[in-house]
């Protein structure tokens, strides 16, 4: 798990995080893992530097990637479980971190 550095994307983060999540919406059940994940970057990861994304881009853009990540989010909610444990400080308003799927 990594936090995007100081709010920093790199170039074609947002095309990453995106193709990343069609990749793994492509496999069945709740087998989510990215395209040759690298231990250490899970999928969650892509939805971290959305998320940061969403708070740094003009109003128009962030409205057309909203539409983008709002689907990503219902299908990640769908093909994943609740953790029953306890929400970290770390996974405060990040609930894709608090979600358990396949690995």
């Amino acid at each position: 798990m990594r936090r995007v550095e100081a709010e920093h994307l790199w170039p074609d983060a947002v095309a990453q995080a995106l193709s990343r999540f069609e990749w793994a919406f492509r496999q069945p059940g709740r087998y989510l893992t990215g395209p040759g994940e690298s231990p250490g970057l899970e999928i969650e990861d892509g939805r971290d530097d959305l998320d940061v994304a969403l708070r740094h881009l003009p109003e128009g853009a962030r409205a057309d990637l909203g539409r983008l990540v709002e689907r990503i989010d219902v299908e990640f909610e769908r093909r994943t479980l609740p953790n029953p444990g306890w929400v970290s400080a770390w996974t405060a308003g990040r609930w894709w971190w608090w979600r358990i799927r396949e690995r």
